[in-house]
């Protein structure tokens, strides 16, 4: 895709466009080969031995951990892919939790018959979004699956990072408390939708796939007593809201008129009859602050690339008539439903 901003990952002059074989997955000399010629855009001496565990240098604090898969389809999109969301997704993971991310494992589920061409493309994306996020990838496993027992490329991470800016949790929030996204909503799950079913819709959206670290050490540097944070992955800003919620036992009240989403996403959700609200990011997390603290934060934030359109955009009340609920132009509260489902399927 032109719009792809990974480097191209050439192959070995020798090499042709080959298919992936249960051979590279038998750990023979086929296996050593795709691991010699694929991985090594990620190549570091922690992965120079490809060992099945990792022996990480000790850290003086508290670690923090996570894992994820992704499934996403289709496996480029604009503004990312498979890869790059991978390393993305499980660092942000470990940054909305106040770590600092260090460490990823990777893993590939491979169906029989994937090119190795894309495999390259797809490792060289990983490669790079590792550089962005500063994170080594330094142990994983690659499987292969006869054709038809998986929908061609399947990616499994766990990630350590190393905590550094603790928060209460959203069981702490109370009456006056703030919240905050750091950039315009639902992106991400749009732009992959669109890209899946073909639509036609010009400029097309573009996914905020991307490291959120940047924006936690910008609030973390300022001195910001964050309370929550979370990036809205699926179900959106609203299933991060309804979490919240019920940890608090609060009403948290968005002001509709405040709420960033681009023009082509509005009128993309229109057209589908989708609420922004439930769509997925990737790049974009909501933050909750006391009401006090929301200039310094918002000034903070805005100071770097991936929140520089950060907004405050409600704030938390007592009980009312939903957890959640919207503020419509005319002054009324509507109650914002929770995510029951899936409405895009395959998006992370």
């Amino acid at each position: 895709m032109s719009n792809d901003p990974s480097p191209s990952c050439p192959l070995p002059d020798d090499r042709h466009d080959e298919t992936i074989s249960l051979a590279h997955g038998e750990g023979g000399r086929l296996t050593r080969r795709l691991l010699r010629d694929l991985l090594a855009p990620i190549q570091n001496e922690y992965l120079a031995q490809l060992p099945d565990g990792a022996t990480l240098p000790a850290s003086s604090g508290e670690l923090a951990f996570t894992t994820d898969s992704y499934v996403v389809t289709p496996l480029f999109f604009p503004g990312g892919d498979i890869g790059s969301l991978a390393v993305f997704g499980t660092a942000n993971d470990l940054a909305v939790s106040g770590a600092r991310p260090r460490w990823l494992s990777l893993s590939l589920i491979i169906e029989e018959g994937f090119s190795t061409r894309e495999l390259a493309r797809i490792i060289a994306s990983i490669a790079h979004a590792a550089s962005v996020a500063d994170v080594q990838i330094v142990t994983g496993d690659t499987k292969v699956v006869p054709r038809g027992a998986a929908d061609r490329l399947f990616i499994n991470t766990a990630g350590i990072g190393e905590l550094v800016f603790p928060m209460a949790g959203p069981g702490s929030l109370e009456e006056g408390d703030r919240l905050l996204v750091t950039g315009p909503i639902a992106q991400h799950g749009l732009a992959v939708l669109l890209a899946r079913e073909g639509l036609g819709i010009d400029p097309a959206p573009t996914s905020d796939s991307g490291s959120l670290w940047p924006a936690v050490d910008a609030l973390r540097a300022a001195g910001i007593r964050v309370k929550a944070m979370r990036d809205g992955t699926r179900g959106g800003v609203a299933a991060v809201l309804h979490e919240w919620a019920d940890a608090c036992g609060k009403t948290l009240v968005l002001e509709a008129n405040a709420i960033p989403v681009s023009a082509t996403v509005r009128g993309a959700c229109e057209l589908l009859g989708l609420d922004p609200l439930h769509v997925a990011c990737e790049g974009t997390m909501v933050v909750a602050v006391p009401g006090g603290e929301v200039t310094p934060a918002l000034r903070a934030l805005q100071q770097v690339a991936v929140s520089s359109a950060a907004a405050e955009i409600g704030g938390v009340t007592e009980a009312r008539i939903a957890p959640v609920a919207v503020r419509r132009s005319l002054g009324q509260l509507v109650p914002l439903d929770e995510p029951s489902g899936a409405p895009l399927p395959r998006i992370c």
